[in-house]
């Protein structure tokens, strides 16, 4: 697949694909006339990817997990650095929402001054 098709299917740009291939995130293989040529997989790669890093993860952990993903194995150090990660995550998952309640809160009383069925917690 060339890079744009696999920019259109997975959604992101040509410009985050080469940026992908220089963090050694994702493959591509060159033509003779120097274009990408990315396998089948590559869709499916670049959307884990986004979904990683949209978790707050670095490139540098990105690194890390996706052989993990492939071979279903992890050093110690890593599965404690995932762990502490899923954490955060938990953490900011929480954090959201609560701030999804006290929006919905807001839009409750902006539609309805005169109600007392919302209370702002």
């Amino acid at each position: 697949m060339r890079i744009g098709e696999v920019a259109d299917k997975a959604g992101v740009s040509v410009r985050a694909l080469r940026y992908y291939e220089e963090q050694d995130l994702l493959q591509a293989r060159r033509s003779p006339g120097g274009q990408r040529h990315y396998p089948d997989t590559a869709v499916s790669r670049v959307r884990l990817i986004q979904q990683l890093y949209a978790a707050g993860l670095s490139s540098r952990v990105v690194r890390q997990v996706l052989p993990c993903v492939d071979s279903g194995e992890a050093s110690p150090a890593l599965l404690e650095q995932l762990v502490a990660e899923r954490v955060r995550i938990d953490q900011r998952i929480t954090d959201l929402l609560a701030v999804r309640d006290r929006l919905d809160d807001v839009i409750a009383i902006t539609r309805n001054p005169d109600s007392d069925c919302c209370h702002m917690r």
